[in-house]
């Protein structure tokens, strides 16, 4: 099977390593990206201890590899995810990434165990019975158990959102590599000596998108109360919720916001704080901080992470900014929660 596209020229396997540690850490699932032949380009996200055991021993590896290669060949035959269990009767997710009808890779997710026992899954491979390998089995029990349990419903859903999102991220990236390599042809003709910074920029600005999108994508799914968009009574402003709303991670400035609403910053400012009884910059770090609050509540990420998800300059100023609305510190609110609960 040949592929037109390489993952790892149009990616650039660093930044997507980060976000592949990301969708690990929301979906609570080990991540491994290989290309069309089956080669990871990527290291392997949050691998359970587990497993990562059972890849070590030369007997049982090769029945993991056979669990990956039989799981992306069902993937790719289906264009679609698909959910197996593995000899260890671990559920697994191949995902196929297919670009114009061409596969050029999967990200292959799970070593989780399932919450539902009488959902019916295939497991691909049988291991037949033998001695020494159930004695390595009964080794491994504590780190068995200790895998994260998740419902039939959460790997289906996280197996749909990662299919769409993964495949969507890299037609992104080959779109944009394309337009990138023709005006890269373009200016080697025109302009010779400016090409390679030209392209250097170019690139820096892609993978930044490509960061941002991601990055939007999964606090949404780590915020569950605060998914919908606030609904303006004021028509004009609605453009400025939908963006805010839309990039939390993010800081959204009046000026841009204005000229998104094509209004004069003093008018958009006028009508900003008639519709929400608030200045535009007390209304957007107030409402970052209804955020924060949910992360702390629902979620294990440190203060310097939500800090960084929700697009604040440092932990220190997103601790004073805290504070100024709550009147605790983020940690404080946390444990206070958490003691109430």
């Amino acid at each position: 099977m040949n592929a037109r596209y390489d993952l790892k020229q149009i990616m650039d396997i660093d930044k997507w390593h980060k976000l592949q540690d990301s969708m690990s850490l929301v979906t609570k699932m080990a991540i491994i990206t290989v290309d069309y032949k089956g080669i990871p380009v990527s290291k392997h996200s949050e691998c359970q201890a587990f497993c990562r055991e059972v890849r070590k021993d030369s007997t049982l590896s090769s029945y993991c590899q056979k669990c990956d290669a039989r799981g992306g060949l069902e993937a790719v035959r289906s264009n679609k995810p698909y959910i197996y269990q593995c000899h260890f009767q671990i559920l697994d997710i191949a995902i196929p990434i297919v670009v114009d009808d061409q596969y050029i890779g999967a990200v292959m997710a799970g070593q989780v165990k399932l919450r539902d026992p009488d959902v019916p899954i295939e497991q691909i491979v049988t291991r037949p019975p033998n001695v020494e390998t159930d004695k390595k089995f009964k080794a491994l029990q504590e780190e068995y158990q200790s895998l994260p349990v998740l419902s039939f419903e959460e790997v289906t859903r996280i197996a749909d959102m990662l299919f769409h999102l993964c495949n969507y991220i890299v037609e992104e990236a080959i779109r944009k590599s394309d337009m990138l390599q023709m005006y890269r042809d373009s200016l080697s003709l025109e302009h010779p000596a400016a090409a390679p910074m030209q392209t250097i920029n170019s690139k820096y600005e892609h993978i930044q998108a490509l960061q941002s999108e991601l990055s939007n994508t999964l606090i949404e799914k780590k915020l569950k109360k605060s998914s919908s968009v606030y609904q303006s009574g004021n028509s004009l402003l609605q453009p400025s919720f939908d963006y805010i709303y839309r990039h939390k991670h993010e800081n959204a400035d009046l000026k841009e916001m204005a000229v998104l609403c094509h209004v004069s910053p003093s008018y958009f400012s006028r009508i900003f704080t008639k519709e929400t009884g608030e200045n535009f910059s007390v209304f957007v770090p107030h409402l970052k901080i209804g955020w924060a609050k949910e992360l702390l509540e629902t979620t294990e990420l440190s203060v310097a992470q939500i800090s960084d998800e929700l697009g604040f300059a440092d932990a220190g100023y997103f601790i004073k900014t805290f504070k100024k609305f709550e009147s605790l510190t983020p940690n404080a609110y946390r444990k206070i929660y958490r003691d109430k609960a």
